[in-house]
């Protein structure tokens, strides 16, 4: 894998401040979002961080994507709140990655997979991207499942027809695409509020005991010693970093028109990684939400056996004692397999422009993302019922899994060369602690996929 030539057998030519020749990312939408200029004067705060607010909304749904959801519950119902402490260690490890995919969109003025083009050989990068798309095709498995699920749910359709009609957000998102990239990161921001809503008021009817809450918080030696709650715990972390949030976020973060001088970059990274941290912490608080609802109403009642989403949903109602409780579980399900689909689109269209510059009509790409997506739905569905798409759900995430050092291992080796990133390479101790963080996630998900495929 060197790095001197790029894999049309041109010198490497991108660097500190990037090549204007080349094409950027996403080109119909980069730098198409004016962000107040601190030339003329100072500019209060408030307006800079509305201005950079968005990308890290997006990047945050994926995760709290219906995958999160099994491995939540799962681990609130068998082990209460002890698992709290992994949720948030595994949040802490991408609030770092995702800090260091905005500085390399913005220092370089290239996307993670275009990155990945300028320095690899051309083998390499089919195999990447290959590698890639099988990860962004089971995300997209994970959301038709969540989505199809909370139709029936919420409007009792078979799961067999709801995941055809997940078909049809192809359609959302080019409408919403074609009105502006501001559209697109208000519609997200709306289905999180209402997601955090939903889970918010779920909380105060649970009425979680706060001393215990706050407990779970704090590392417990149990998670290492007790192999189920480290399988669980596994779970957690291999789920929550998602490969194609890399990707993502590096090409996104150059939607804002800031300027393309030291000050105005070293300005934007601030700004986007205050954007991204922001929303990371909504994103804990989702799937934190998960977990203590789990285990205030399961575990805390005897229910250690609940592991999967309709199970979750069926038993909120009764044991809680108010009716709305599962509907509210049902909408934030529904809300977030939305919200998933627009983000894996949109990876989809950076990776396949990044690695081959190959660029399909957003409508085309959508529909072949979702089409592979949707057949081994239907298949398992129409042969094994729903269990099979509960187990269906769990592969998704492994296949998510074996991606993930692909994405991540590239992404510090990039931001750690000075060659590269000029005066905006990390830091000697940012490096060592991002590839501490690489190397655990990388040995846990390896584990997970071992412990999945040849465990018992």
């Amino acid at each position: 894998m060197g790095d001197s030539m790029t894999p049309g057998g041109r010198a490497n030519s991108w660097g500190a401040v990037g090549d204007a020749k080349l094409r950027p990312s996403l080109p119909e939408v980069n730098a198409s979002i004016p962000v107040p200029s601190s030339v003329r004067g100072q500019v209060h705060w408030g307006r800079k961080l509305l201005a950079f607010s968005g990308p890290g909304y997006m990047v945050s749904v994926g995760y709290m994507d219906p995958g999160n959801w099994a491995t939540d519950i799962a681990g609130g119902s068998q082990f209460g709140y002890t698992l709290l402490s992994v949720i948030l260690l595994s949040n802490l490890m991408a609030i770092l990655l995702q800090a260091l995919t905005a500085r390399l969109g913005i220092a370089t003025g290239r996307d993670l997979a275009q990155a990945c083009r300028d320095t690899y050989s051309r083998p390499v990068n089919y195999a990447l991207w290959l590698a890639c798309e099988a990860a962004i095709i089971a995300c997209d498995m994970a959301e038709v499942i969540g989505t199809a699920i909370a139709l029936k749910l919420l409007f009792g359709i078979p799961l067999l027809f709801g995941a055809v009609i997940t078909a049809m957000d192809a359609f959302l998102v080019l409408l919403l695409m074609g009105r502006g990239f501001r559209y697109l990161e208000a519609f997200v921001i709306a289905l999180l509020i209402i997601i955090a809503g939903c889970f918010a008021v779920q909380i105060a009817l649970a009425a979680p005991p706060v001393a215990a809450v706050l407990a779970g918080f704090v590392p417990s030696t149990e998670v290492v010693t007790n192999p189920a709650m480290l399988y669980i715990a596994i779970g957690i972390l291999g789920a929550t970093v998602m490969p194609h949030n890399l990707y993502l976020h590096s090409s996104i973060v150059q939607t804002r028109a800031y300027e393309k001088t030291e000050p105005g970059k070293r300005d934007a990274i601030r700004w986007a990684v205050t954007d991204s941290t922001i929303a990371l912490m909504l994103a804990l608080f989702v799937n934190a939400s998960i977990l203590i609802l789990a285990a205030s109403v399961f575990h805390a009642n005897g229910r250690l056996d609940v592991n999967e989403i309709e199970q979750a949903h069926e038993l909120l109602s009764p044991m809680l004692g108010v009716g709305i409780a599962s509907v509210l579980f049902a909408v934030a399900l529904l809300a977030s397999g939305l919200n998933s689909t627009v983000t894996a689109t949109l990876a989809g269209q950076i990776v396949m422009e990044g690695f081959l510059h190959l660029r399909m009509p957003d409508w085309a790409r959508r529909l072949v993302t979702r089409a592979i997506a949707i057949v081994p739905v239907l298949a398992i569905t129409a042969i094994y019922g729903e269990k099979g798409t509960a187990q269906l759900l769990v592969f998704s995430q492994v296949v998510l899994s074996m991606q993930l050092p692909f994405a991540v291992i590239p992404l510090v080796r990039f931001v750690s060369d000075r060659k590269r990133m000029g005066s905006f390479v990390i830091s000697a101790k940012v490096a060592a602690v991002a590839w501490v963080v690489t190397s655990v996630i990388v040995a846990l998900n390896v584990k997970l996929l071992f412990d999945t495929v040849f465990g018992d």
